[in-house]
């Protein structure tokens, strides 16, 4: 028995990922994030309890090009899963929830997204 007449399933080179589907990867990618970003938090606590010499190598550590970028990336996390949160909190209402408002609150929820984190750094920096 042959298959030849049946369509083929799309593939990912065809299909075209819509921001929804692609920012509630994000949403659990980010809450993955924010996990190990609690390691590293637990890290620096036990540094600054073990003393000064192991706080300030921590600190070396965190001041490289890495742990910047380390840094920065959970920051977005943190504001990414936040403003996710809020969105989702304003859907549990029964607004938004029409395609269309959608897919303009998920562009809205990036865009604060980055600007918080910018902002924050700025701010900090």
């Amino acid at each position: 028995m042959s298959n030849t007449e049946r369509p083929l399933s799309p593939h990912l080179s065809i299909y075209r990922w819509p921001i929804t589907m692609t920012l509630s990867i994000l949403h659990r990618a980010t809450g993955v994030a924010m996990a190990v970003g609690f390691l590293v938090l637990a890290a620096w606590l036990v540094s600054a309890a073990t003393g000064p010499e192991e706080y300030a190598r921590f600190g070396a550590t965190m001041s490289t090009v890495i742990g910047q970028l380390l840094l920065v990336g959970l920051s977005f996390a943190f504001f990414y899963h936040l403003m996710n949160g809020i969105r989702h909190l304003v859907w549990d209402t029964g607004r938004g929830l029409e395609k269309r408002q959608a897919i303009a609150s998920a562009w809205f929820v990036l865009v604060a997204s980055i600007a918080a984190t910018a902002l924050f750094w700025v701010m900090l920096l």
